[in-house]
């Protein structure tokens, strides 16, 4: 039986000229220029944060499934619009790990607006991303104080698949990652990314939540760093789509020093997925213009653009928290959300019907089926 890989103590950075450069460059150009476009079609869109925002809750669900959850956005969505009861306990616990990865992402791309991504924001992201969930009672906002390893549930360290760093050089581990990951003299900011997602994956500093918080790295260094203007870009469908891959990669840079290797499926998920949020945020702002105009014929209300801008935001709604937070007053607002539910084509969809005192819960389906990439409602 071969033995578990372990971390590869000593060989982080690895030098320049341990990278195949001809291979990486021709990955370089097109990733770039792919989060450029990216990146200025988010830059021009007026409320990006409101129109993405199903979008950066899709990339919660998938990090947090690449660990083991099992909800979808739809079902976090509801969950968070107090449809709780009819979901099973599971499905909740899942659910309040993807809504403390939006939070947890949320605060770190606030921070970096201070402060530079630093081991110390990833612990203060690291309590918020643990809060009252799986992970709660795992020391959450500090670095693990004993040797982890990672394999099946209930293994021990001699059946693991890979041991990170020994605990006595975790510290040292993590000085030599924030100094590299502060470096603007690195020769490509892209490939040094590859590198600082995969170092803090071997780390595995914290004793539960390391990869989903590996993955927030990625947009809040390129967000640091100027390739982005904004932490809305979404990398774990790729990851999620090769999990297997994904990890195999990372091991093998462990295992016999593929540093190239590593990079080169790195950059190759930057273009992809590039491409992928620039597909789905220009199906979403085609669907936003056609529903300022739609909205605005079915109803007749000066009020259409609010109730817009919030179906966007919420896609998934009790309805008394539409009437009391759209901006509308509240005749306006019942009347609006009346003329969006009912008729032979509804904009709204109930997908929990209101009885005595629990309110109706609304859905946006057209937004929810592009954030998902599939029909879901």
């Amino acid at each position: 039986m071969t033995g578990p890989v372990h971390y590869h103590l000593g060989q982080f950075p690895p030098a320049s000229e341990q990278l195949d450069w001809p291979r990486l460059v021709p990955l370089i150009g097109p990733a770039n220029a792919a989060l450029a476009r990216y990146d200025g079609l988010v830059a021009a869109i007026p409320n990006a944060s409101v129109l993405l925002s199903p979008l950066t809750t899709q990339e919660a669900v998938l990090s947090s499934k690449i660990e083991g959850t099992n909800v979808t956005m739809g079902e976090v969505l509801e969950i968070e619009a107090g449809a709780d009861g009819d979901v099973d306990q599971p499905k909740r616990d899942d659910a309040e790990e993807v809504l403390n990865y939006r939070v947890a992402l949320s605060f770190a791309a606030n921070a970096l607006q201070e402060r530079p991504l630093s081991p110390h924001l990833l612990r203060e992201a690291h309590a918020l991303l643990l809060q009252g969930v799986r992970g709660r009672d795992k020391n959450p906002g500090a670095f693990r104080d004993e040797q982890n390893w990672i394999g099946p549930q209930g293994c021990t360290i001699d059946q693991a698949s890979f041991v990170p760093i020994p605990q006595e050089h975790l510290h040292s581990g993590l000085d030599t990652w924030a100094a590299y990951t502060a470096d603007r003299g690195q020769p490509d900011p892209l490939v040094q990314l590859a590198l600082i997602h995969l170092e803090f994956e071997a780390l595995h500093p914290f004793k539960d939540g390391n990869g989903r918080l590996g993955r927030m790295i990625i947009p809040l260094f390129l967000m640091q760093r100027g390739v982005l203007s904004s932490p809305s870009f979404y990398m774990s469908g790729y990851l999620e789509g090769r999990r297997e891959e994904y990890v195999e990669r990372m091991r093998a840079v462990s295992r016999t020093g593929a540093w190239t290797d590593w990079c080169s499926f790195f950059l190759e998920g930057l273009i992809e997925q590039a491409h992928q949020n620039q597909d789905r945020a220009q199906l979403i702002i085609a669907l936003n213009t056609r529903m300022q105009r739609e909205v605005a014929e079915r109803t007749h209300s000066q009020f259409a653009g609010l109730a817009v801008d919030f179906i966007f935001s919420r896609p998934v709604f009790p309805t008394p928290v539409f009437v009391e937070n759209s901006g509308i007053p509240r005749e306006s607002a019942q009347r609006l959300l009346r003329l969006l539910r009912d008729g032979d084509d509804p904009i709204l969809r109930t997908i929990r019907p209101g009885s005595g005192r629990r309110p109706a819960i609304l859905a946006f389906p057209e937004l929810l089926n592009i954030a998902e990439g599939r029909n879901v409602l």
